[in-house]
């Protein structure tokens, strides 16, 4: 039975490549301004969500225009660069980014689940030919299903009774 193909038109190498050239520019572009957090790092600090970001927009303004409310060591040029990179600056090109993170890992999971099927569909029809004796197909068979090693099943138990 064939199986439903959505993934059937391949992306030309010079298209990738170009993507990928894109890609590596944008990286290039964006790296003077790239602190790298670990793992640990990344956990650790707090994030500002939707909620926070209500507070930190409001305490920017009031920082801004109450100027002898603000501690000694804070700076108020570093504020002003973190609140606009956070929030307004940095947000739609993230946005785009995941869209189209998101958009080639579907093709990614799309082709690589239609090749899967089509390997499937080889797999058994080669072993069906094996089982009949077709040239050729028991050494495929056997090939093939070094990738679903059976397991061996325990014996039952006698029945004492």
């Amino acid at each position: 039975m064939p199986t439903k193909n959505d993934h059937s038109i391949s992306i030309p190498a010079e298209t990738l490549a170009q993507a990928r050239q894109l890609a590596e520019q944008l990286g290039a572009l964006l790296r003077p301004y790239v602190v790298p957090l670990t793992p640990g790092e990344r956990r650790a600090l707090p994030k500002m969500g939707d909620k926070t970001y209500s507070f930190v927009e409001k305490a920017h303004e009031l920082a801004k225009i109450n100027p002898d409310l603000r501690p000694s060591f804070l700076d108020m040029e570093a504020f002003e660069i973190d609140f606009a990179d956070a929030g307004n600056k940095l947000e739609p090109l993230l946005v785009t980014l995941q869209q189209l993170v998101d958009n080639v890992s579907d093709i990614q999971m799309l082709a690589g689940n239609e090749a899967y099927h089509a390997a499937l569909a080889f797999y058994n029809y080669a072993k069906v030919a094996a089982g009949q004796d077709v040239p050729g197909a028991k050494a495929v068979y056997a090939s093939l299903r070094e990738r679903f090693p059976r397991t061996k099943r325990r014996a039952e138990p006698a029945d004492a009774g």
